[in-house]
């Protein structure tokens, strides 16, 4: 099995929680064990989730244009994070 990185952008699915099997987008990483991460819905960029790394599975896909607009310090919105995460959601169910 593969193990990817989690990074800031990683779509990432939590294996632990009330939000277990939720898909999030990595925004940044805290330190070695935590990270804070985003859906756009329940957990806002306002709102970030904090999370431990070692309850989030990377899928292996990092949303190119989250890390671009970080960046370029553009602002990330909430319904683009989850536009992204519907296409991955969508990628990851054709695989």
């Amino acid at each position: 099995m593969k193990m990817y990185p989690i990074e800031p952008g990683s779509v990432v699915r939590s294996t632990a929680g009330r939000d277990q099997g939720r898909l999030f987008i990595v925004v940044s990483l805290i330190d070695e064990d935590f990270a804070y991460v985003a859906n756009g819905k329940l957990r806002t960029m306002e709102h970030l989730k904090k999370k431990r790394r070692k309850h989030l599975k990377p899928t292996g896909h990092v949303v190119g244009a989250f890390v671009e607009k970080q960046r370029q310090g553009e602002p990330v919105l909430d319904h683009e994070i989850r536009a992204w995460l519907k296409e991955e959601e969508e990628k990851l169910v054709q695989v």
